[in-house]
């Protein structure tokens, strides 16, 4: 079939389609940090869209996150990592091993694809070496099929789109996290709706361009009790991810739709008590930015349609 009559027929599709087939859902799997916390999991954002589920990174506790709102762990099409900071993938090794395993919650038979920045290829292998004892086992004795445990890795060369199917594109951009190189950041759009996730970034103009005008900014954000802001802990801190004054400056100029924190650094002592999401936002807006802007929670849906809609999460039954 020649290209324009594919295009073409596409384009039917989707307007023929109902509304909620033409939306970007995006639900906060984990809003959290390295802090080990049980309401706020480490960072992992899900994208469902054109019949698609996608995940940007795998910090703790996604694996729950995902199965708390039913879906199969082998439900998912694709892992994009933005860094390899181990906060965002310690989950990794639950969602690829326990997506495999026999049970409703998985029956992968399909390798994992996971698309990520250079050395990306080295981790699968190293998880693949590391598991092989439980690896062989189960596949010799319990009979899991080994297409099922293997990746399918896509490592990014260059800024541009590393996924395009089912009218989704996903495009990678690089952003500054400091010594912390290549770290990217990804924006998704689907039937003309887009979404930016920022990934661990201070202040890119990168990210500023792709995120001008888009439906949903998802980014991150760090803050600290202010008897702490001198200390050289914190410090480092702030030069490789956003302070509330970077990040006014990028929504500023960036004017999204609508804008979600999440990935919270929020850096305390005893006696010194962290910052809240919601002190977090104050200070955003005491920068300036009097744009949408709200604190993300773990759990919480996103639906970019003809509106862009925030619901809180709603608590989610304990799973036999």
């Amino acid at each position: 079939m020649a290209l324009h009559r594919v295009v073409g027929c596409f384009i039917a599709m989707l307007l023929s389609a109902p509304a909620w087939a033409q939306e970007i859902k995006v639900t906060l799997l984990g809003t959290g940090a390295p802090i080990p916390l049980m309401d706020r999991q480490g960072p992992a954002t899900l994208i469902e869209a054109g019949g698609k589920r996608l995940l940007f990174d795998a910090g703790r506790g996604v694996s729950q996150r995902l199965w708390q709102l039913k879906k199969p762990l082998s439900s998912i099409d694709a892992v994009f990592l933005t860094h390899l900071h181990s906060d965002h993938l310690v989950g990794l090794p639950d969602l690829w091993l326990t997506g495999w395993l026999q049970p409703e919650y998985g029956r992968r038979q399909t390798p994992l694809r996971l698309i990520g920045p250079q050395k990306t290829s080295l981790l699968a292998q190293s998880l693949k070496a590391g598991f092989a004892p439980d690896i062989a086992y189960r596949s010799e004795k319990e009979g899991l099929p080994t297409a099922g445990i293997d990746f399918n890795v896509t490592e990014i060369e260059e800024a541009g789109a590393v996924f395009e199917e089912a009218g989704l594109r996903v495009t990678a951009f690089e952003v500054d996290h400091g010594v912390v190189k290549p770290a990217y950041g990804y924006r998704i759009d689907f039937a003309g709706k887009s979404v930016v996730i920022s990934g661990d970034a201070t202040f890119t103009p990168a990210l500023v361009e792709q995120a001008r005008g888009v439906d949903l900014l998802v980014h991150e954000v760090v803050a600290a009790a202010p008897a702490l802001r001198g200390t050289a802990f914190v410090q480092r801190q702030f030069e490789y991810h956003s302070s509330p004054q970077s990040l006014a400056r990028t929504l500023d100029q960036a004017h999204p739709k609508a804008a979600v924190l999440t990935h919270f650094v929020l850096l305390g002592n005893a006696a010194n008590p962290p910052p809240t999401p919601d002190a977090a936002v104050a200070e955003v807006r005491a920068e300036g930015y009097h744009g949408p802007l709200v604190a993300g929670d773990d759990l919480m849906e996103i639906t970019v349609g003809v509106d862009v809609t925030i619901q809180a999460p709603t608590p989610q039954p304990a799973r036999p």
